[in-house]
């Protein structure tokens, strides 16, 4: 699948309230700045199968190539949910042979301690060159690209 389409949010859980049905839920993050609407239903992808709640810092990820309706607040159907601790960032792009991001925006440095597993919480046991990746992370250099050591390294395998 490819996600290079994917725009990212990244705020507090205001306000969880249900959707369009009983199975969809219409979630308000506030940003630095202003508060997004998601539409979250069950084919949203949720990292670790977190159960969303109010005050939870999250990153949302949209399909900006999907059509979605011209309102304000702004409403987008929510692809992928990554739940964040504080401090913590995250960022999905597809990173090379060299785990340089293809946008060259940031260099992963690995240690032992990283933790690369699939999005279902499987170890991935192969190196996570040339893939999509979900990495968590604190800290970067400032050099060009920043580099990190991350947390942990979600592969989001391709489907067959």
């Amino acid at each position: 699948m490819d996600y290079s389409s994917y725009q990212q949010v990244t705020g507090v859980i205001q306000e969880i309230r249900r959707g369009n049905s009983c199975c969809d839920l219409l979630i308000s993050i506030r940003t630095d700045n202003e508060t997004v609407n998601f539409m979250v239903s069950g084919d949203t992808k949720i990292v670790d199968n977190t159960r969303l709640l109010r005050g939870m810092r999250v990153a949302a990820f949209y399909d900006a190539n999907l059509p979605a309706p011209a309102i304000y607040p702004p409403q987008f159907r929510a692809e992928l949910i990554a739940p964040l601790r504080r401090d913590q960032n995250v960022t999905l792009k597809y990173f090379d042979g060299t785990l340089t991001a293809e946008d060259n925006s940031l260099k992963l440095n690995f240690s032992p301690f990283t933790n690369v597993e699939t999005l279902n919480g499987q170890r991935f046991l192969c190196t996570p060159e040339n893939s999509q990746l979900l990495v968590y992370y604190t800290n970067t250099t400032f050099s060009i690209p920043p580099q990190t050591t991350p947390q942990r390294i979600v592969v989001l395998c391709p489907f067959a």
